[in-house]
């Protein structure tokens, strides 16, 4: 098994430390990296390997074929179906997708490779329960490799070198490249791509810079500003008066359903978010109805649901839905955002964390009329947030009862 790594690769090859964090630019090398690795670990004898992409066809597009040539003629079997290479000195490579990443729960590896870390949902609580402790029994190495997506977990993924408690030991270690490191890439052509896309989409695929999501709807959100933790959070001490809720139903997509206590001075706090796959609305309501809140505002377009909920004495509130009122209701979040009137318990709502830093605009309108709609990509969370948020100012409005955008703004 021969490497062929480019002078920008090879200090990360040669690094010792256990935790290795790499923010790269668009067609660095990270796949050429991330096998080479793979297959050096592969050749200590019973070792086992573990490499995880954002899904299981992205790990079979990005890595499997070359892994599979690399490794063939030190290949006791090959398993197609389960993405698996078993060597003749006993070690194993495994491919997953992080949308199944519970397969991995009570394994034990030597190295995982995690493959495009920034699209990774519910990051912290899988690294944590899932794929930490699979590294426990054999002191295991963990790479974590991804061009950034704005400022979500893997920005504090890749400042952990710099806390001081987390690398008290000195286990982390990050590593930035950009596009323009990968020697076999012509110049010219990542010139050419600076000329022709934003200075902000340049900016985080090819030179892998933090950035805000290009075209972000709720670009007002600040994890800083708006997060907050559990143990920071007392009902009493914030004058807790009233908790409401909103619910997204769905069975493919995400079914979601957000808490949300209100304060006396008009500040809402998120404090807790369940967000399934699979869920009929007669399981969505069931859920829904021991949470006990005041008010449910749930998706209007979704009668069964609404019938089920109404059945089990659920408090429902209409939400009005029509032209503008998407734009209406995205405003008012954003304003409760913009006068740090909106809080989330980061610990959680890692969905709606996630949900906030990727919903978006179609490109490459950066700057969308008011009453155009996001894209119906990752918007199951942040729906669920809009829905109650609007309606409560709706139901505050006291001159017309109509419910007027700038009514929040208006009442502060």
């Amino acid at each position: 098994m021969e490497f062929h790594l480019h002078d920008t690769q090879k200090p990360v090859a040669l690094d010792p430390h256990r935790f290795r964090v790499l923010c790269c630019g668009r067609r660095w090398g990270k796949t050429t990296l991330s096998i080479d690795q793979m297959k050096g670990r592969a050749a200590i004898p019973q070792s086992r390997i573990a490499y995880v992409a954002p899904t299981y066809q992205q790990a079979r597009d990005i890595a499997w074929e070359q892994l599979k040539k690399d490794c063939a003629q030190a290949a006791e079997s090959i398993n197609e179906s389960r993405l698996e290479i078993k060597l003749v000195n006993g070690s194993l490579i495994v491919l997953r997708g992080w949308e199944s990443i519970e397969t991995l729960r009570g394994q034990k590896f030597d190295l995982v490779v995690l493959d495009e870390v920034a699209m990774m949902r519910n990051f912290w609580t899988n690294w944590q329960e899932v794929i930490r402790p699979t590294l426990t029994d054999t002191k295991g190495e963990a790479i974590f490799i991804s061009t950034p997506k704005g400022f979500n977990h893997f920005y504090e993924l890749y400042t952990l070198e710099n806390d001081p408690v987390v690398n008290e030991h000195d286990e982390w270690k990050s590593f930035h490249f950009t596009t323009y490191d990968n020697p076999h890439i012509p110049k010219e052509e990542i010139d050419a791509a600076r000329i022709s896309i934003t200075e902000d989409r340049f900016a985080q695929e090819y030179m892998a810079d933090f950035r805000k999501t290009e075209g972000l709807v709720y670009k007002e959100f600040d994890r800083k500003k708006h997060l907050i933790s559990a143990d920071d959070f007392d009902e009493d001490e914030w004058n807790i008066v009233e908790t409401i809720g909103g619910v997204d139903p769905g069975f493919r997509h995400r079914a979601v359903a957000l808490t949300i206590k209100k304060t006396g001075s008009g500040r809402y706090v998120v404090s807790d978010e369940w967000s399934k796959t699979g869920k009929t609305d007669a399981e969505i309501a069931e859920y829904v109805a021991a949470l006990n809140w005041d008010k449910c505002y749930p998706d209007p377009e979704n009668q069964g649901c609404i019938e089920e909920l109404e059945r089990r004495d659920v408090n429902v509130r209409e939400v009005v839905k029509g032209r503008g009122s998407v734009a209406n209701g995205i405003n008012v979040v954003r304003e409760l955002f913009n006068t740090n009137r909106l809080f989330i318990i980061k610990e959680r709502c890692p969905n709606l964390i996630w949900g906030l830093e990727t919903y978006s605009y179609d490109e490459p309108k950066l700057n969308p009329r008011l009453d155009e709609n996001p894209k119906k990509e990752n918007d199951d969370e942040v729906d669920a947030l809009r829905y109650p948020l609007m309606m409560d100012a709706h139901d505050e409005e006291p001159e017309t009862g109509q419910y007027r955008p700038d009514w929040i703004s208006r009442r502060r």
